[in-house]
């Protein structure tokens, strides 16, 4: 139906989970939860590495997927399953409504429970713990989903059903080798010395503790500007004063692409660098004729006046 990979667990495996998370909540008699992984093409990266073409990931590798061609999927998914009698909750992969915030917390004065015992509405399921208590692959040190297939390259939908599938066992990690060259290339968000530790299904799983504000400017290319310098590149609630950074040739952020999903640093450290280094070990069953990266990695320097082709 579109899926690139899919992989099938028992709901018991999220015994232990925070209320705001577990998909219990909202299909008590859940028998199944389904992940399945979506690809992101290795050439929607290529404009980025190259610095000529930025939207093609956020509209065709982010927001398309997020928004279009993964609901797509997982609601024909759906259909197809009540179609024998079992009821299927197509999650995709968006939970706007949800009430807890990337921190975790609960989002103040936003939604209560409608009933003792019950989290408040909306329940987030983590959707890369749902990738790996379905057995499709692991958590990476940078908190990017791998798979043996395409590495960081791919994002995840899920769905909840009545009928009862056969199970996949979850997988041994082995790809993240902790190389923390998603560190070394990261601007800022991830982090080699604090970490996040949660036990799931029984098993003892890592990853760094993504300083989640810094993603979000990084990002779209932000940088924190100092007293005086100028910081008209993009404001938003509660953080003023953002200059563009050296992984950004804008002058100013560009529009979002569906809603969000104005990707300007490509995954720099999270999905390129750790792409490149899977490939490198030959980890990866995506297999490519050329290298990913050519020639050394351009920077903006924006202390200096912009050099124009000729035309």
């Amino acid at each position: 139906m579109g899926a690139d990979l899919v992989g099938i667990g028992t709901p018991d495996r999220w015994e232990g989970a925070p209320v705001q998370m577990d998909p219990r909540y909202i299909m008590p008699e859940a028998k199944s939860v389904i992940t399945c992984a979506f690809r992101i093409m290795r050439g929607s990266l290529r404009g980025i590495e190259e610095g000529t073409f930025f939207s093609n990931y956020s509209s065709m590798g982010y927001g398309g997927l997020n928004w279009l061609y993964i609901p797509h999927t997982m609601i024909n998914l759906a259909k197809f399953i009540e179609d024998y009698g079992y009821e299927a909750i197509p999650l995709g992969h968006l939970s706007p409504w949800r009430a807890i915030t990337n921190e975790g917390v609960l989002k103040p004065g936003f939604s209560r429970p409608v009933e003792p015992g019950k989290p408040c509405p909306d329940v987030m399921v983590h959707l890369r713990i749902a990738g790996y208590l379905c057995g499709l692959g692991e958590i990476g040190w940078s908190k990017v989903f791998l798979t043996p297939r395409f590495g960081p390259r791919q994002r995840l939908g899920v769905m909840l059903t009545e009928a009862q599938l056969e199970p996949d066992p979850i997988m041994e990690p082995y790809l993240c080798d902790r190389c923390m060259m998603c560190v070394k290339e990261c601007p800022g968000a991830i982090t080699a010395e604090r970490s996040v530790q949660v036990t799931l299904a029984g098993r003892d799983v890592e990853w760094n503790d993504l300083d989640t504000d810094r993603c979000r400017d990084a990002f779209r290319g932000g940088e924190y500007a100092q007293d005086g310098e100028p910081a008209e590149y993009m404001t938003h609630r509660g953080q003023e004063g953002i200059k563009p950074g050296p992984i950004t040739p804008f002058y100013r952020k560009p529009n979002n692409v569906y809603i969000h999903g104005e990707a300007i640093c490509g995954g720099k450290g999270c999905m390129r660098a750790c792409m490149i280094h899977l490939e490198e070990q030959g980890k990866l069953e995506n297999r490519f004729e050329t290298p990913f990266r050519r020639k050394p990695l351009w920077r903006v320097d924006w202390s200096e006046e912009p050099v124009y082709s000729e035309q």
